[in-house]
């Protein structure tokens, strides 16, 4: 049963539009974005979110971390106005904020449906899974505003889709549906609207059977070799292949394989 998280951190007293619960029993947090109706995030919850992934980072009773938007629509963007407001030092620490599910050594996983526009298409591209409905719709619409994507969004789009549709999505403020975006390597699955909660679910209790320890590693090496010349990022992978070797459990994983059982994993 999932509870309302409870949070130590006197930063996090009052979230700013979103909300957070946990289900000890499924090892699975829900971070929701949660300001009808089109979900949109200010200023103030950018820097909370990057607080919230990292307490959740940091407690044990979580496995998986999903990401979502309450009703119809994941997020439309940013507090427009807010950017106006915000003095530089702020605005220099969007992206910083935004990469916080990157970061998160847990696998994170955005269930996407509605308007994923702006700051949501960013948050999610910085998920490990993107998870969309047939009623998505992503954009990074900055060029209406007379800007350009500040949070990474046209980054780390480039790295999925390329420079030739990154342009196109950027440039043009063109809107990809969800069903697009699992053609183009954006989104890891694509399911009907009744689906998509069944869907996140079953990937959550997926996750929940590898190693932790593994998962980690494997998280980290994909980010940290994404950029890496192909010789340099042989060379993590092999470097990172030798130290798990020495873990409880790949010998767990090892001996329940012979044994013909389901492994224990305990993350060391």
């Amino acid at each position: 049963m999932a509870e309302t998280y409870r949070f130590d951190d006197k930063r996090l007293a009052s979230l700013d539009g979103f909300r957070v619960t946990i289900d000890a029993t499924a090892e699975r947090a829900d971070i929701v974005l949660d300001r009808p109706p089109y979900n949109v995030v200010s200023m103030a919850a950018r820097d909370q979110l990057r607080v919230v992934f990292e307490v959740l980072d940091e407690d044990a009773r979580v496995r998986v971390i999903v990401l979502s938007g309450a009703g119809e629509h994941f997020s439309s963007g940013g507090d427009i106005k807010g950017f106006l407001e915000a003095g530089p030092e702020h605005v220099s620490k969007l992206a910083w904020n935004v990469a916080a599910p990157a970061r998160c050594e847990k696998p994170v996983i955005a269930m996407n449906r509605g308007y994923t526009f702006g700051v949501g298409f960013e948050l999610s591209l910085a998920c490990d899974f993107r998870l969309a409905s047939e009623t998505t719709l992503y954009a990074l619409p900055e060029q209406k505003l007379g800007q350009i994507p500040g949070s990474g969004g046209s980054a780390r789009l480039q790295k999925i889709v390329g420079v030739t549709r990154t342009k196109d999505i950027v440039m043009r403020s063109k809107r990809i549906s969800g069903r697009q975006a699992l053609d183009w390597g954006i989104a890891t699955e694509c399911h009907p609207d009744a689906e998509l909660e069944a869907a996140v679910s079953a990937l959550v209790d997926e996750l929940r059977t590898f190693s932790p320890l593994a998962q980690r590693t494997a998280k980290k090496l994909l980010n940290d070799s994404d950029d890496a010349l192909l010789t340099t990022a042989i060379e993590l992978e092999g470097l990172n292949y030798s130290r798990l070797r020495m873990s409880d459990d790949f010998r767990e994983g090892v001996e329940a394989f012979h044994g013909k059982r389901k492994p224990v994993f305990r993350g060391v």
